[in-house]
């Protein structure tokens, strides 16, 4: 019992340290552009286009969820350590290729983009990704009514942001590999109702989860492996969930920040305890849920990452709040759905169901998650 309150005082000092370290992108973690297109009443438009240039120009693509999975991380170090003149010299370089990728469509005609400028950080934290902003610019022929945006896949996803001409209000919309925005009406004078925003987050949020997130569906899939009964499931989710909401909403809202090195790290050691868990016993002891509900303020922390970093609107804080919330909470659900559907749903009431299903399965999960943690520790 004592080593077990001394374990969770532990854990407890490291998320209080986590919370007082600044936010800011992991250095390995592959993340969307971040498209901020800003069109004029006369036609004219600008584009800024947020990303991690090493990173395109090492040409570590979407198929990699960490820079340091991709053969060219060797590459991407060596950008890495270039000066904002070096860096920009490549991307001067290299910008014709990237052009052929990025489309713009006014009124079905491609427009064509220039780079104006690239606003490129100082090398600074190693543990923090530097983020740069391209700026596109120009004027197509005459007005137009819609304009289409389309990022080619082997760039990934990307977050586009719209602002209409007198409008201060941004729309938003999360674009996977390659998927195009679709025609947008830039004459509309309605903008989008709030429950349009609410679908919208939703969406993001699943995708956080389902498919992107993968070191949380294998959290959840240990969360579920405890037991066969929903009863030990019910009481870790509900724990995970009230967890995870209150860190998001403070998150977001600036009130604690957090070290992606230290945050990454622990999120990879909770996948390593609820496996290793799942092995010794399988009972709900009391303790379990206070431990998933402590690694779920460091998740709930990850996913107001997501927010900050696609710069939600402050006139959409409450809306993106709940729809992303309901949307983690929806791809949660789907992952152990899918589990129960695999596993649970077959073979739960054999006497040979912990030997042949939650054993291997957790020990498959530990073994990930210890990987994740020692390289996110050592590999920075």
């Amino acid at each position: 019992m004592a080593t077990i309150r001394a374990n969770l005082r532990v854990l407890l000092f490291a998320i209080l340290t986590a919370c007082a370290h600044p936010t800011a992108s992991d250095a390995h973690e592959i993340r969307p552009a971040v498209v901020t297109i800003m069109a004029a009443p006369d036609g004219g438009y600008e584009v800024v286009v947020a990303l991690n240039i090493e990173a395109l120009l090492a040409g570590i693509g979407p198929q990699h969820r960490d820079t340091n999975d991709a053969p060219e991380t060797q590459t991407y170090n060596l950008l890495r350590k270039l000066t904002p003149d070096e860096l920009r010299t490549r991307l001067t370089a290299f910008a014709p290729r990237w052009l052929d990728g990025v489309r713009l469509e006014f009124d079905g005609v491609r427009a064509q983009l220039n780079v104006v400028e690239a606003a490129i950080p100082a090398i600074g934290d190693p543990a923090l990704a530097r983020i740069s902003n391209i700026r596109l610019a120009g004027k197509p022929p005459s007005p137009v009514k819609t304009l289409r945006w389309t990022y080619a896949p082997e760039y990934g996803s990307s977050v586009v942001r719209l602002q209409r001409p007198g409008q201060e209000n941004l729309e938003l919309g999360w674009l996977k590999d390659g998927q195009s925005s679709g025609s947008i009406d830039l004459q509309a004078t309605t903008t989008r109702s709030t429950l349009q925003k609410f679908f919208q987050y939703v969406s993001v949020g699943f995708v956080h989860i389902l498919p992107q997130g993968l070191d949380h569906i294998l959290f959840v899939v240990g969360l579920y492996l405890l037991g066969a009964s929903w009863r030990p499931l019910l009481a870790q989710v509900t724990a995970f969930t009230v967890a995870h909401s209150i860190t998001l909403a403070l998150g977001l809202y600036g009130i604690v920040a957090v070290s992606p090195a230290i945050v990454e790290p622990l999120i990879a050691l909770s996948i390593v305890y609820v496996a290793v868990e799942n092995i010794l016993t399988s009972k709900l002891h009391f303790w379990r849920p206070v431990v998933v509900f402590c690694f779920g303020l460091l998740h709930g922390l990850g996913f107001a990452g997501v927010l900050q970093e696609i710069d939600l609107p402050r006139t959409d804080y409450v809306v993106g709040l709940i729809g992303f919330n309901v949307g983690v909470e929806l791809g949660q659900l789907a992952v152990i759905m899918l589990a129960f559907a695999a596993s649970g749903l077959w073979f739960r009431h054999k006497s040979w169901y912990r030997q042949r299903i939650v054993w291997p399965a957790s020990a498959a999960i530990a073994l990930i998650g210890a990987f994740w943690t020692i390289e996110r520790i050592w590999v920075g």
